[in-house]
């Protein structure tokens, strides 16, 4: 199938079946299942002891997960989970029925950060296995691309893309969260907007990565666009700013030059795309 096809099928999906989000059938039981999620004492703190919490408002956990369809049941499967932002979210919300994966990066490298990011999410994870349940950490990296043992229904990945294409892996990552995924599966992607009809720097250096290039991405993999949100949209980023994305909070890079502009503006808009991998 030719890529104008694929677009008119999926702008087709788009207006006949408007950001479809399963998960809110659930009601009231969803609601209070992922609130005493938000409010466990499991929630950690970034490196600069600000609570994880705090950043709800910017990142909307609830809006989202719900976008792409969670549910207690789920397989689900985080990529680059980092320090565990949305995994102590994600992980707790599905321990009892369902089963979580972190891909982090891979172990044992001679990368240092990479080693010492999965050695902190690895200690976070033992460290309440009653939060966490059965989850457990896998690997995803260029040649590496077990994401978990078996098909699971969802693969959820939040401002990631641009890591990808800064080391030229983007088609391989996308190829292995096909695979990953049974028939029928979910892809969630939340990235860093760049400004519409800008061109795309390739190596997305600003980390900024325009919302077409992802579909288009995602396309070239077999996925089907299903369905796209301004959930986290924030008008305020001009895009414009001396370390990117970075510039921004939680980073806030350039430290106490025009900290009380950045933090104002708040963190990165984002787009938040919801894709399917077809049955058959």
């Amino acid at each position: 199938m030719n890529r104008s096809v694929i677009a008119a099928a999926a702008a087709f999906v788009l207006i006949a079946a408007p950001a479809l989000a399963p998960a809110e059938d659930a009601g009231a039981s969803w609601d209070d299942a992922m609130a005493a999620v938000l409010a466990g004492d499991h929630r950690g703190a970034s490196r600069s002891g600000v609570p994880n919490s705090s950043r709800d408002g910017a990142r909307n956990p609830v809006e989202t997960l719900k976008f792409f369809g969670l549910q207690p049941d789920s397989s689900v499967v985080e990529i680059w989970p980092s320090g565990g932002w949305y995994t102590e979210i994600i992980a707790p919300f599905v321990a009892e029925k369902g089963q979580f994966y972190g891909a982090h990066f891979p172990g044992g490298t001679d990368m240092e950060f990479f080693n010492r990011a999965r050695d902190a999410y690895k200690a976070k994870l033992e460290a309440n296995p009653e939060a966490y349940g059965s989850a457990q950490i896998t690997e995803m990296y260029t040649g590496n691309m077990a994401l978990a043992p078996e098909p699971v229904d969802m693969v959820l990945t939040f401002r990631n893309v641009h890591n990808w294409m800064s080391r030229d892996f983007q088609d391989e990552v996308m190829q292995g969260f096909y695979d990953a995924l049974k028939p029928g599966g979910v892809l969630g992607i939340v990235e860093h907007r760049a400004a519409p009809g800008s061109e795309q720097d390739p190596k997305a250096v600003s980390g900024y990565v325009t919302e077409e290039y992802t579909i288009a991405l995602a396309e070239k993999a077999g996925f089907v666009l299903e369905a796209k949100s301004e959930i986290n949209a924030n008008p305020r980023d001009t895009r414009d700013h001396p370390e990117g994305v970075w510039t921004l909070p939680p980073t806030l890079r350039l430290g106490d030059e025009d900290r009380e502009k950045y933090v104002e503006i708040g963190e990165s808009d984002r787009y938040t795309l919801r894709f399917r991998k077809p049955e058959a």
